[in-house]
C-alpha cells in the first residue's frame, strides 16, 4: 500500500480503508465554464481556525498525506501555478515524484506540468531552486516587473510572459494559458493569488485539506480579503461539495463552484 495512507470516504459513497493513492487515482475534471477555455482549481490546507499560515509558510499544517496528496491532484491538471508570495517565502516545490509522472505520462500527458509562478511588478528572487527544476517553467509578471524591463537576468529554460498591466489580470492569464494548450490550471496559493482568480470568476474548483490543528492568529485564510471589496459579500459564492474524505484527523474536501452568471 502506497506510503501507508489509508483514508475514509465520507462523501459520496461511504467506505472505510481506502489507499490514499487509489481513492483518488481516477480524479475527474469538469469542461470549464462555457466562457473560459480553461478549468482553474486551488489546493489549499488551512488549521480547523481557517488559518492558511503558520510563520509566513504552510508548513507544519497538515501531515504527510496531505503532500502526497497535493502530488496526486496535480496528475489531473496540465499546469501548477503560484504567486510569487509562496515563491519568496518557501520556494515552489512543483515537480511529480517518478511514479506520478509516470501515470501521467500513461494519461497522455507530459511527465511534469507546465510550472507557472504569477507575479507583479516587483523584483523576482531568482535565486530559487524552482529556476532548476527539470520541468517546463513559466514565469508571468507584470508590465513593470524588472524583468520586463530588462533590468535583470531571465534564468536560463525559463520562459516570460508580460502582462500589459502592473498585476497579470486573472483573465488574461487563464487565456495565454488556454493559447499554448493548456486545459486545467491547479493554484497551490497564496492567499492574494486565489482572491484575485475568485474575484474575477475564474476559479472552479476548491481542494482543501482542513488540519487537526488550531493557530489563533491573525494569520491569511485561504483566500484574503478581494481588494477593493469583496462582490460576494452581499451574495455568497455558492459551491457543492463533490467529496469529503478523512485520514486520521484530518479531512480532504473537493468542492466545486457553478459559473458566475454573465451579465447580458
Amino acid at each position: 500500500m502506497a506510503d501507508g495512507f489509508v483514508v475514509d470516504r465520507l462523501w459520496p459513497d461511504p467506505q472505510i480503508g481506502l489507499e490514499l493513492d487509489e481513492a483518488f487515482r481516477h480524479l475527474a475534471l469538469p469542461s470549464p465554464p462555457d466562457d473560459r477555455r480553461i478549468l482553474v482549481g486551488t489546493n489549499m490546507v488551512t488549521t480547523i481556525d481557517g488559518r492558511a499560515q503558520r510563520m509566513g509558510t504552510a508548513e507544519g499544517l497538515s501531515g504527510r498525506a496531505d503532500r502526497r496528496l497535493m502530488r496526486l491532484y496535480r496528475v489531473a491538471y496540465d499546469a501548477v501555478g503560484s504567486g510569487v508570495g509562496t515563491l519568496r517565502a518557501t520556494d515552489f516545490w512543483s515537480t511529480m515524484p517518478p511514479d506520478l509522472a509516470q501515470r501521467r505520462a500513461d494519461a497522455g500527458k507530459s511527465p511534469q506540468p507546465l510550472s507557472v509562478v504569477i507575479a507583479g511588478s516587483g523584483p523576482i528572487p531568482t535565486d530559487r531552486r524552482w529556476f532548476g527544476w527539470d520541468q517546463p517553467r513559466l514565469l508571468v509578471v507584470g508590465s513593470g516587473s524588472p524583468l520586463a524591463r530588462g533590468d535583470a537576468p531571465l534564468p536560463a529554460n525559463t520562459e516570460l510572459l508580460v502582462a500589459p498591466t502592473g498585476y497579470p489580470d486573472p483573465p488574461w492569464v487563464a487565456d495565454r494559458l488556454a493559447d499554448r494548450g493548456i486545459g486545467s490550471l491547479l493554484l497551490e496559493g497564496g492567499p492574494t493569488t486565489n482572491a484575485a482568480f475568485l474575484a474575477a470568476g475564474c476559479l472552479d474548483e476548491l481542494y482543501w485539506t482542513v488540519g487537526a490543528r488550531i493557530l489563533a492568529t491573525e494569520a491569511l485564510p485561504m483566500l484574503a480579503p478581494i481588494r477593493g471589496g469583496s462582490p460576494f459579500a452581499d451574495a455568497p459564492r455558492e459551491a457543492t461539495l463533490v467529496s469529503a474524505h478523512r485520514f486520521e484527523d484530518e479531512l480532504f474536501l473537493r468542492y466545486r463552484f457553478a459559473p458566475v452568471p454573465v451579465d447580458d
